[in-house]
C-alpha cells in the first residue's frame, strides 16, 4: 500500500506535469478565518465546500479548524476535532488527498488516523510532537515559516522583529527547522517548504519573498508551497480591497510563483487559478490542445 507521504508527493508531481503546479484548495471549518470565516462551520456546508473544491480541480484539500490570521488565539484540540474530523473523513471517502491544517499534535494524529495524508504546520514546529506524529504516521509535513505565534502578530501580519535579508533569513530558519524535523523522525523527502507569506512579516517582506520565489526554490531540495491567496499583504497594491476582492492579485501571485518553480499553491479560488494555469499551458507549449 502506498504510504501517506508518497501519495501526497505523487499527487504534487502529477499535477506539476499537467499544469505546472498542484492546487491546494482551502476548506476553513472556522467561525473567524479572514476570508470566509463562518461560511463552512456547519458540517453540511463544509462537506459541500469539499465537493466544490474537488469539482473545480483541487489536487489537495487543506482542512483546518483553527484560524491562523494575525492575532488569532489557539483553539483547543477537542474543539478543532469537533469541527474538522467528520469533514476529513468525508474528504478521504471522496478520494481526496487531504492535509490537516493544525498546530495541535492531537488533532494531527486523529486526522491522520482517519485518512489524512499530510500535516500543514503553520507554527513552524512550535510543538515538536507534530513532527513525531507525522513521522510515525508516514505522513508528509508542510513546514510554514514564522517567527512568532499567531496571537502575537498584529495588523497585516506585520511583526516588529528584524530581518537582515528576509529571503535569506527565511531560508536559514527553514533549514534549521527541517533539520529538527528530520531528527524527530520525518524523512526529508516527506517535507514541503512554505515561506509563510504574511506570518511574522510585513507586507513588503511578503512581496520581497514573492518577487524572489526562484531563490527559495533553488535553495531547498523539497517542494515549495506558496499561500498568497487573498492575504492582506496584497492590499499593498490595492489598499481598500477586501479579502474577496483580492482574487486578481491572488492569481497573479500564484502565476508568478509557479513560473519561478513553486510546485504547490494554496488557494481559495481553485477554478479561477486552475484556468489561469491551464491557459499558461495551452499558450506556452504543445503539451495540450484545446
Amino acid at each position: 500500500m502506498t504510504d501517506r507521504r508518497t501519495r501526497f508527493h505523487d499527487v504534487i508531481e502529477s499535477a506539476v506535469a499537467r499544469r505546472g503546479a498542484a492546487l491546494t484548495g482551502v476548506c476553513n471549518v472556522t467561525p473567524d478565518s479572514f476570508s470566509d470565516g463562518g461560511r463552512y462551520l456547519d458540517e453540511t456546508a463544509a462537506r459541500a465546500r469539499v465537493d466544490t473544491l474537488l469539482e473545480e480541480g483541487a489536487d489537495i484539500v487543506d482542512i483546518g479548524g483553527e484560524t491562523t490570521k494575525p492575532g488569532s488565539r489557539p483553539v483547543p484540540a477537542k474543539e478543532q476535532l469537533a469541527r474538522v474530523l467528520e469533514v476529513v473523513r468525508y474528504a478521504v471517502k471522496r478520494g481526496a488527498c487531504v492535509s490537516i491544517d493544525t498546530t495541535s499534535a492531537e488533532v494531527a494524529a486523529t486526522c491522520l488516523d482517519s485518512g489524512a495524508h499530510a500535516v500543514n504546520d503553520v507554527s513552524f514546529l512550535a510543538d515538536e510532537d507534530l513532527a513525531r506524529v507525522a513521522g510515525g504516521s508516514s505522513a508528509a509535513l508542510v513546514l510554514s515559516h514564522c517567527r512568532a505565534p499567531q496571537e502575537k502578530m498584529s495588523g497585516f501580519g506585520g511583526w516588529h522583529g528584524s530581518y537582515g535579508d528576509v529571503v535569506n533569513d527565511v531560508i536559514a530558519d527553514w533549514q534549521r527547522a527541517a533539520t529538527r524535523a528530520v531528527e524527530l523522525g520525518v524523512p526529508r523527502s516527506a517535507l514541503v517548504m512554505d515561506p509563510g507569506l504574511g506570518y511574522s512579516k510585513t507586507s513588503r517582506h511578503s512581496f520581497e519573498i514573492l518577487r524572489r520565489a526562484a531563490v527559495l526554490v533553488n535553495a531547498v531540495d523539497v517542494p515549495v508551497l506558496f499561500g498568497a491567496s487573498r492575504k492582506s499583504f496584497l492590499t499593498l497594491v490595492d489598499r481598500d480591497a477586501a479579502a474577496d476582492a483580492r482574487i486578481g492579485a491572488s492569481i497573479a501571485a500564484a502565476m508568478h510563483a509557479v513560473r519561478a518553480g513553486v510546485r504547490v499553491v494554496r488557494v481559495h479560488d481553485v477554478r479561477a487559478t486552475r484556468q489561469a494555469l491551464d491557459v499558461e499551458v495551452v499558450v506556452g507549449s504543445s503539451r495540450r490542445k484545446i
